[in-house]
């Protein structure tokens, strides 16, 4: 996959939906009987690269104050989503370090990744950081993972929804009509290249989670140093 032609492409094609109203709203962002949970396997940027990410967010939430902004605690990049959020999760059914076993021997040894997150993508839901990766140690890792849980009975949804190949952190999702829409994507168009700098991953934490990673419902399971 050639990642900037397919974050460009979804950009443009989501902008335009925003654009002309067909943007779609999180119904359950703030609904209290959400009970979706999951467990994931997740990298979180540096405070250094979270700052310019707030820095930039602060502006949005001037013209949008309604929307949904991912606080600090809450930015990741996923890693694989081992089992899909689901109502009816239940953490204690499964078998936890046999997880993390399989999770260790799909880790690289004594190699790093970094990744750079410059400019923005979106979807008709949410707007996102692009994020690049400067080797193939990540995609790496997701394949192993792939191999090694569809070689077990252990429950496991990877890839149900989507294979995921990119490293893309959501930090904006739509959860009220807006009222300044113009301003709004004037903002977006004027951070669409901006660099939000760079960071290496020297760990990675096996979560559980809800649909949103917020940190009030997220129970760390395992850190894993790489």
């Amino acid at each position: 996959m050639n990642l900037k032609e397919h974050y460009s492409e979804l950009y443009k094609e989501s902008i335009n939906k925003i654009s002309s109203d067909k943007y779609k709203l999180d119904s359950l962002i703030d609904s209290k009987f959400d009970k979706r949970f999951g467990m994931t396997l997740l990298i979180r940027p540096s405070n250094e690269v979270k700052a310019n990410i707030q820095n930039f967010l602060s502006k949005l939430k001037k013209v949008e104050p309604n929307q949904y902004y991912y606080p600090n605690s809450d930015i990741h990049i996923t890693i694989m989503s081992l089992i899909s959020c689901y109502e009816g999760f239940n953490l204690e059914k499964i078998e936890l370090n046999k997880y993390i076993d399989i999770i260790k021997q799909c880790l690289p040894l004594n190699e790093r990744s970094k990744i750079h997150f410059k400019g923005l993508t979106a979807s008709n839901s949410c707007i996102m950081l692009q994020g690049f990766m400067n080797n193939n140690i990540i995609n790496n890792i997701r394949d192993r993972l792939r191999v090694e849980f569809k070689n077990t009975e252990l429950e496991q949804s990877i890839d149900k929804r989507y294979a995921i190949q990119t490293a893309h952190a959501t930090i904006v999702r739509f959860r009220k009509e807006f009222n300044q829409k113009d301003n709004f994507l004037k903002i977006i168009d004027s951070y669409s290249d901006s660099d939000f700098g760079t960071f290496e991953i020297d760990k990675m934490e096996l979560v559980y989670n809800d649909w949103y990673q917020r940190n009030q419902f997220v129970k760390k399971l395992h850190v894993f140093k790489i």
